[in-house]
C-alpha cells in the first residue's frame, strides 16, 4: 500500500490504530493529500514524511493486535459490525476492494470550506509600502468621510519610529487638500471617518524630508502619526468674508507657503501663495475699511514677491516675471521686486534690459551686497556677450579688420555729397541774384 493511505491488515480494512490517527489530524494537513489511483500510489509531495513515519508505526503495532483477535473470534459474523468510525470493533474484511481505503479516508477527511480571509489591518494608501494607514478606533456608524475643500479639526500625536513623542496638537485645524500641513496628514485624512482615530506611518518624503524640523524632528525621519478625526465642515465662502477674516485666512496661507519653502517644497509652496492671492483678490460682497484694503494691499504684495522666488526656483521665468511685473505695478519701488526680475531677465539672457533694473534697485539701497554682487556679474557677462557679438558679426562680412584702411575723404560716398553741396551753392546763388536784379526793377 502506499504511505499516503496508511497501513492495512490482511483483510483488507485499515487498523484501528491507524485510521484513528489519520481521523485525529486537523483537515488543513490533508489539503494537500490526492486520492491514489492503485494501492501502490507513492507518497504525496505535501505529506511530511515524519508524520507518515508515526502513522506507520502505530499501524503495525494495531496489525499485531488485529492478528490476535481475528484467531480468536475467527468463527464471529463481522458482517454486522458497526461503520468504520467505531473503533471499538474489529474491522470487516474487504480484500476485494483495495481502494475503498483511500476512498473512505479521504471522503471522511473533505475539507472544510475556507473562511473568508479577515481584512488587513494596514491600509498602503499609495501602494508603495511609504504611506500606511490602521485604524485604532471607528467611527460611530452612519459616519461621513472628509471631502476636499473642507475644514477639518484633528487631534494630532507625532512620534517618531522609536516611539519618541516629538509633538501634541489638540486643536489643529487646516482646509483639506489646500496644501496646508504635510502630505502625510492631506492623504490620509481624506481616508476616515468623523470620529475615528487612525495610526499612519510616512516616510520622510511626506513629512518634513531632508530638512526636518528643527529642534524635534531631524533630517530625513520617518514619522507615526495618531490622528482622531474630530470635525469636518465646509469651507468658508469667500465672497462673504468680512476684511479681517480674509487678511487672516491669507495670512495663513502665506505661512503654509514659508514653510514648504523652507523646506525647499517649491511646488507646494507656490500652491499655498496662489490660495492666498485668491482670498485677497477674491470679489466681495462685505465693506471693508480703508485700513483693512491697505493691510490687504500689503499681504497682496508680500505674496507675490514670495511666489516670484518659487517660481525662480522652478525656472518658471514667464511666471515669474508676471509676479514680478504685478508687484511693480503696485509698488514701483519695491527691492525685492526689481532684483527678481533684473534676475529673471538675466536667467534669460536679457543683459541689456537686466542691468538697468538692477540699477536702480541698488540705487535705492546702496548697501546691499547681494544686488552689488549680482549686478557686477551681470556687467561682466553682458561684456562678453558684446565681444562674442563683435566677432562674430566680423566673421559673417569676411572679416573686415584685415582689409586696408581707406581715406576718410576719399570715401565711396566723398564725391557725391561735394557734387549736392556744389549744386546746392549754386542753386541758392541762382535764387539770390534774381531776387536782387527783380529788386532793382
Amino acid at each position: 500500500m502506499g504511505v499516503g493511505a496508511g497501513r492495512v491488515s490482511e483483510s483488507g480494512v485499515p487498523s484501528p490504530g491507524g485510521a484513528g490517527r489519520a481521523n485525529s489530524r486537523p483537515p488543513s494537513s490533508m489539503a494537500s493529500c490526492a486520492e491514489p489511483s492503485e494501492p501502490s500510489a507513492p507518497l504525496p509531495a505535501g505529506v511530511p514524511p515524519l508524520e507518515d513515519f508515526e502513522v506507520l508505526d502505530g499501524v503495525e503495532d494495531a496489525e499485531g493486535e488485529e492478528e490476535e483477535e481475528e484467531e480468536e473470534e475467527e468463527e464471529d459474523d463481522l458482517s454486522e459490525l458497526p461503520p468504520l468510525e467505531d473503533m471499538g470493533q474489529p474491522p470487516v474484511e474487504e480484500a476485494e476492494q483495495p481502494g475503498a481505503l483511500a476512498r473512505e479516508f479521504l471522503a471522511a477527511m473533505e475539507p472544510e470550506p475556507a473562511p473568508a480571509p479577515a481584512p488587513e489591518e494596514w491600509l498602503d494608501i499609495l501602494g508603495n509600502g511609504l504611506l500606511r494607514k490602521k485604524t485604532l478606533v471607528p467611527g460611530p456608524p452612519g459616519s461621513s468621510r472628509p471631502v476636499k475643500g473642507q475644514v477639518v479639526t484633528v487631534h494630532l500625536q507625532t512620534s517618531l519610529e522609536n516611539g519618541t513623542r516629538v509633538q501634541e496638537e489638540p486643536e489643529l485645524v487646516f482646509t483639506l487638500g489646500d496644501c496646508d500641513v504635510i502630505q502625510a496628514l492631506d492623504l490620509s485624512v481624506p481616508l476616515m471617518d468623523v470620529g475615528e482615530t487612525a495610526m499612519v506611518t510616512a516616510d520622510s518624503k511626506y513629512c518634513y524630508g531632508p530638512q526636518g524640523r528643527s529642534p524635534y524632528i531631524p533630517p530625513h525621519a520617518a514619522l507615526c502619526l495618531e490622528v482622531t478625526l474630530k470635525t469636518a465642515v465646509d469651507g468658508p465662502d469667500l465672497e462673504m468674508l468680512t476684511g479681517q477674516e480674509r487678511v487672516a485666512l491669507a495670512n495663513r496661507k502665506r505661512e503654509c507657503g514659508n514653510a514648504h519653502y523652507q523646506r525647499a517644497d517649491f511646488v507646494l509652496a507656490a500652491n499655498s501663495y496662489d490660495l492666498a492671492i485668491k482670498a485677497i483678490t477674491s470679489s466681495a460682497k462685505v465693506d471693508m475699511t480703508f485700513e483693512e484694503e491697505a493691510q490687504l494691499l500689503q499681504l497682496k504684495v508680500k505674496c507675490l514677491n514670495n511666489l516670484a522666488a518659487s517660481q525662480l526656483k522652478l525656472d518658471h521665468y514667464r511666471a515669474a516675471l508676471r509676479s514680478c511685473s504685478l508687484v511693480l505695478e503696485h509698488q514701483p519701488d519695491n527691492i525685492k521686486a526689481l532684483f527678481r526680475k533684473g534676475k529673471v531677465l538675466a536667467q534669460q539672457g536679457e543683459y541689456s534690459e537686466a542691468i538697468p533694473i538692477l540699477r536702480a534697485a541698488l540705487k535705492l539701497e546702496p548697501s546691499n551686497k547681494t544686488i552689488h554682487a549680482e549686478l557686477s556679474k551681470l556687467v561682466k557677462k553682458h561684456a562678453a556677450q558684446r565681444s562674442t557679438e563683435t566677432a562674430l558679426y566680423r566673421k559673417m562680412l569676411g572679416n573686415p579688420s584685415r582689409l586696408p584702411a581707406k581715406c576718410p575723404g576719399k570715401g565711396a560716398w566723398s564725391i557725391p555729397w561735394k557734387w549736392l553741396f556744389g549744386a546746392t551753392a549754386v542753386a541758392l546763388g541762382g535764387v539770390a541774384l534774381s531776387v536782387v536784379i527783380a529788386a532793382r526793377n
